[in-house]
């Protein structure tokens, strides 16, 4: 960003402060307006049925729409990233990495409106099918949770919960248009139209998003060298355009029956340089990705806390290559489906409140018993795969309280008995206590998680070319499914002003599931000819190793997480979060770190919202700070850093039913930049391009 940009969001981003200094007695806030941080929400992600966050006996981090709003992020990994410091993603073409609690994608379920987002790309869930407009709050779970998930919940779940307006009488319109734009081409706009009359609700969404590719050193070493250099146009960050279209409708023809059925279609291309004669790094194709999400499901309330809910969802997902420069093969235009993948789910949840046994203080117990079945299919052109399976569930969950001394003990034991058409039958308990004294809370956790092998895991066999060098791997039907075990003690104090809480937590994985290189040589080498004819012998007699999907021994996370957010005076919440982990897995005698994973991480953010008759104002800073990263084999660590962002958005109520807010800020204050060299053993974690000017503007209009 240049300095005259620069300096013109200073100026603005100091008048606001000065004008909020000159006022701070000038007027009072509108009681319709005021608003601090919820310290004590609403979640449904731990126990399966909605209370609020103190009363739950399973720990769960929450990131609600105003948070994310007033921190001007417009993405899904700007959200968790900038907030949970357990949470950290790697961008590239291929998806972006995402890992929680130091184990990656594969092992994280993310769910939204607690069914499963389905469509990943080489284990990386593309998280750009996420539509962030109608996101009314994040909820994060970590450590196991198969007993009400089920399979790949084993690091945790990440329940993506979305905003739908409802009104009790006549007709309620809603039209909403959302802009955000900084550097490096970076835009995301998003539009809906809400309609609600006497029980019938229909949302409709249109979001896009785009950036450009970007690289933050032009050089890069010449292969077998760490001494010349070279130019390159291969970028750090992978430049994309995606669009997402939704539409939904909800039907409540009682206050017990709520009937609803909604449509997605997400559409992503990436956008990088093309192929060059005079200089390396460029590509002769883009990635291309499409989505399809269809629900339907209802629910009947036969009481406030008495429910049965039913839902179905189908999830389709393609990816592959489409060509913008010729090739011998190829035409421009050309598309060339890399793997397709359909996720078929339906799922029947009751939920039974129950006058406590105990009597007392306890109040009413709860039990949530349920059924899940769901069907995978994977076709995979490069990895040679055409393969389903299908898995059956039944869990049970009873949650009672009752009084100890002078406080109310709660306690839920659950289980999950999962049918695996490839893995037979497996068992996962859960057992949680809580006791509440006041405003603290002191809890124990234990878990098991399973997690079967995925279809590429079990049946790739995969080949492809990447400048000239030939890419194997190989899947293994010998494969045994993981399983862990997950404890945590917690401690927590809670009030409505303050909250600050303690967990230390043991995520250990038998038989994880790894993809480990094998050294070729002469006989090896005639093996993978063989199997792959298509190679030729210049390219066989290159390659140093392939990949192999294998069990490893164990894996074993251990860490520390800190929490603490205060409402310190009125219109102003300080929160700051900090997390160790310690990831590692065990071959044979052998430990090795797990790949990506970080030692310390903390996140901060201060807020100021204050009013002046129809005039808000918002002043957010936040800060990510994080130790290296680690990585494998024969990859170096990357550094550490720490990057700030200062954001700030001013509310106009112009009339009853018009809002406006159009905001200001800047990301990577102190323009914080990796400018390493690339290199073959080189990896990035900082993938910021430096300072950028970030404005926006936010229209309402509401009848």
């Amino acid at each position: 960003m240049n300095k005259t940009l620069f300096s013109l969001a200073v100026a603005l981003l100091s008048g606001s402060a000065a004008f909020a200094q000159i006022h701070r007695t000038g007027g009072q806030d509108s009681a319709a307006v005021h608003r601090t941080y919820n310290l004590n929400p609403v979640v449904v992600t731990g126990s399966g049925h909605h209370q609020r966050l103190k009363s739950t006996a399973t720990p769960v981090h929450v990131l609600s729409a105003q948070e994310i709003r007033e921190q001007g992020i417009t993405t899904f990994d700007a959200a968790l990233t900038r907030m949970m410091p357990q949470l950290s993603m790697s961008p590239n073409s291929m998806g972006s990495q995402l890992r929680l609690n130091g184990l990656g994608n594969k092992y994280i379920l993310i769910l939204i409106n607690g069914q499963k987002l389905s469509g990943d790309i080489s284990n990386n869930v593309d998280l750009n099918r996420i539509n962030m407009a109608r996101v009314k709050r994040i909820e994060v779970l970590d450590g196991a949770a198969s007993s009400l998930y089920g399979s790949d919940a084993i690091a945790g779940v990440i329940n993506i919960i979305t905003d739908q307006p409802t009104a009790s009488d006549g007709l309620a319109v809603g039209v909403t248009s959302d802009t955000r734009v900084s550097g490096h081409g970076v835009l995301t706009e998003s539009a809906g139209l809400d309609i609600y009359r006497k029980g019938f609700g229909s949302y409709t969404s249109f979001s896009h998003d785009q950036a450009d590719s970007y690289r933050n050193n032009d050089l890069e070493y010449k292969k077998g060298s760490d001494t010349e250099t070279q130019q390159s146009i291969a970028p750090l960050f992978t430049g994309y355009r995606s669009n997402i279209i939704g539409q939904k409708f909800t039907y409540a023809p009682t206050r017990r029956l709520a009937l609803n059925v909604g449509l997605d279609y997400s559409y992503k291309m990436t956008d990088r340089p093309d192929t060059r004669d005079d200089m390396t790094g460029g590509t002769d194709y883009e990635m291309r990705y499409k989505g399809l999400r269809w629900n339907v499901g209802g629910i009947y309330k036969f009481s406030d806390k008495n429910s049965l809910q039913a839902d179905f969802t189908d999830d389709r997902f393609r990816y592959g290559k489409e060509y913008d420069v010729a090739t011998t093969a190829n035409a421009i235009g050309d598309y060339v489906e890399s793997k397709k993948q359909r996720t078929t789910e339906g799922q029947l949840k009751a939920i039974i409140s129950l006058p406590s046994l105990w009597g007392g203080q306890g109040g009413a117990s709860t039990t949530i018993v349920g059924a899940d079945w769901r069907k995978d299919y994977l076709l995979a052109t490069s990895g040679n795969i055409d393969r389903d399976v299908y898995t059956l569930a039944a869990y049970a969950q009873h949650e009672t309280k009752f009084s100890v001394g002078c406080g109310i003990a709660t306690a839920t034991v659950g289980a999950r008995l999962t049918h695996h058409e490839t893995f037979s039958n497996h068992f996962t308990p859960k057992a949680t206590l809580m006791y509440s004294l006041g405003a603290v809370n002191l809890r124990a956790t234990y878990s098991a998680g399973f997690r079967a092998p995925g279809l590429d895991e079990l049946y790739y066999h995969y080949f492809s070319v990447n400048r000239g060098k030939a890419q194997i791997s190989f899947g293994n039907q010998n494969l045994k499914p993981e399983k862990s075990h997950y404890v945590a003690l917690n401690m927590e104090y809670r009030t409505q002003m303050i909250a600050v809480s303690v967990t230390g937590y043991l995520n250990r994985i038998n038989d994880m599931v790894v993809k480990q290189n094998v050294d070729v040589d002469d006989n090896s080498r005639t093996m993978l000819m063989a199997e792959f004819p298509e190679m030729t012998q210049e390219q066989a007699d290159k390659m140093v190793s392939y990949a192999l999907y294998q069990n490893s021994d164990q894996g074993d996370v251990k860490g520390v997480m800190v929490n603490a957010s205060a409402n310190l005076f009125r219109g102003f919440n300080l929160s700051a979060n900090y997390v160790y982990t310690y990831a590692r897995s065990r071959s044979g005698d052998a430990w090795t770190v797990l790949e990506r994973s970080i030692r310390h991480a903390a996140t901060i953010a201060a807020n100021y919202h204050h009013t002046w008759g129809r005039y808000g104002m918002n002043i957010n800073l936040n800060g990510r700070l994080q130790s290296k990263t680690y990585y494998t084999g024969t990859y170096e660590d990357a550094p550490g850093y720490g990057v700030w962002n200062l954001h700030t958005t001013h509310t106009f109520d112009c009339t009853k039913w018009v809002f406006v807010e159009p905001s200001i800020g800047i990301d990577n204050l102190f323009d914080r930049v990796d400018h390493r060299i690339d290199s073959s053993t080189r990896k990035y974690a900082l993938y910021s391009p430096g300072r950028m000017l970030v404005v926006g503007l936010k229209v309402k209009f509401k009848h």
